[in-house]
């Protein structure tokens, strides 16, 4: 299936990897950015997080950045603050965001990208944990 699909991708993110496995599950060969690499401008930052239905805040990253050491948690900070740290330090951009032409999502839990791919699932889908997302006809397992 030839879809317009970006996934903005940390390789060492269990989840992010499992999101990219779900998009090739589904017979679509994504546009792959590793945004600790590659950034998003502040215009796509924006423009993916309302997309996804987000506020500034959700869409922050605390595990693992310095979130706490720049007072990120500090409820008195702006939109705009927040976003200037987000492209100050990429790694406080949480992942994976997934755009697709159906939609965009913050993908964790990473089945939160079937809600906005086409149903072209090839067989059975199980995460590196084990779980089973999708069943051996390529369909969700609620």
């Amino acid at each position: 299936m030839i879809m317009d699909v970006k996934i903005y991708h940390n390789p060492a993110c269990g989840t992010s990897r499992n999101t990219l496995a779900m998009i090739r599950n589904a017979g679509i060969e994504p546009t792959v950015i590793e945004y600790l690499k590659t950034p998003p401008s502040r215009q796509e930052l924006v423009h993916m997080i309302a997309d996804a239905g987000l506020t500034v805040r959700e869409a922050i990253r605390e595990k693992g950045t310095p979130y706490a050491e720049l007072g990120l948690d500090n409820p008195a900070l702006t939109d705009d603050q927040l976003l200037d740290a987000m492209l100050e330090h990429p790694i406080l951009i949480n992942r994976p965001f997934v755009v697709t032409p159906l939609g965009t999502r913050l993908s964790r839990p990473s089945e939160l990208v079937l809600d906005i791919l086409p149903d072209t699932h090839k067989g059975p889908f199980s995460k590196e944990d084990g779980e089973q997302v999708l069943d051996s006809e390529g369909k969700r397992i609620v």
